[in-house]
């Protein structure tokens, strides 16, 4: 990867919102992370399973084996570059959407943080607690800081649940969903090959649509940023 082809990427998140690059990870790198998500103990609580959704809160925390196979060097060269020295994750969840998954998911931006307790803070709010986990609104500067690579396990096209995005959406702070003016937007497909990532910023509007191709679709999503946390507040996964 050299520095032409990441700036064209950095520069492809500033103005749209997202990028995608394809072979991040080989597919024995694949292989690896796909071993060893089948071999833990789905019981804990931070498990989510159903016929629509198996979903893993906290990975890198519930999965700490995965971590060095995740953080490769290519993905460590792509944060340094394109969002900076100090970016460290803060939030990850694994996704799988199976094969016969009705499970859709309309547009919106990805407006929470997660956080390790509950504290009463001017401009944080409104607050959702599951499980003894800790979900806030943060102020927009906080959103605005954060951006997220979401690894691909598997070939992902419309038939699967690619990500559908407005480009330039992320850019206009808090956009309300029913509020998108079709005749000025465009919507995008982000097909991703098994072994790509897609680098997001979390307030660009994403939704996607139920899978009809037959095909699973696991995902692995992280955010990053480099910013503390006001006054004793932490996020509740930080690792460098």
């Amino acid at each position: 990867m050299t520095k032409e082809f990441l700036q064209r990427h950095k520069e492809n998140v500033f103005e749209k919102g997202f990028t995608v690059i394809h072979s991040v990870f080989s597919d024995e790198e694949i292989e690896k992370i796909i071993e060893v998500i089948q071999n833990v103990d789905t019981s804990k609580e931070n498990f989510r399973k159903s016929d629509d959704l198996f979903a893993v809160r906290q990975f890198l925390k519930e999965v700490p084996d995965v971590k060095d196979l995740v953080f490769n060097d290519a993905v460590k060269t792509i944060v340094r570059e394109l969002f900076g020295e100090q970016y460290i994750a803060v939030k990850s969840i694994y996704f799988d959407k199976p094969e016969t998954s009705n499970w859709y998911v309309a547009y919106h931006q990805d407006l929470t943080i997660s956080v390790d307790e509950k504290l009463e803070m001017q401009g944080f709010g409104p607050w959702t607690t599951k499980k003894n986990q800790f979900a806030v609104q943060p102020p927009l500067p906080i959103l605005e800081n954060i951006c997220t690579i979401r690894i691909h396990l598997d070939d992902t096209d419309e038939h699967n649940g690619a990500l559908k995005v407005v480009p330039g959406s992320h850019a206009k702070g808090i956009y309300r969903p029913e509020t998108i003016d079709w005749n000025t937007e465009t919507e995008e497909i982000c097909n991703v090959e098994k072994g790509g990532i897609m680098i997001m910023k979390p307030l660009t509007l994403h939704g996607s649509n139920r899978t009809t191709g037959g095909r699973r679709r696991r995902v692995i999503h992280i955010e990053f940023s480099d910013m503390e946390l006001p006054q004793q507040l932490k996020w509740s996964e930080k690792l460098n």
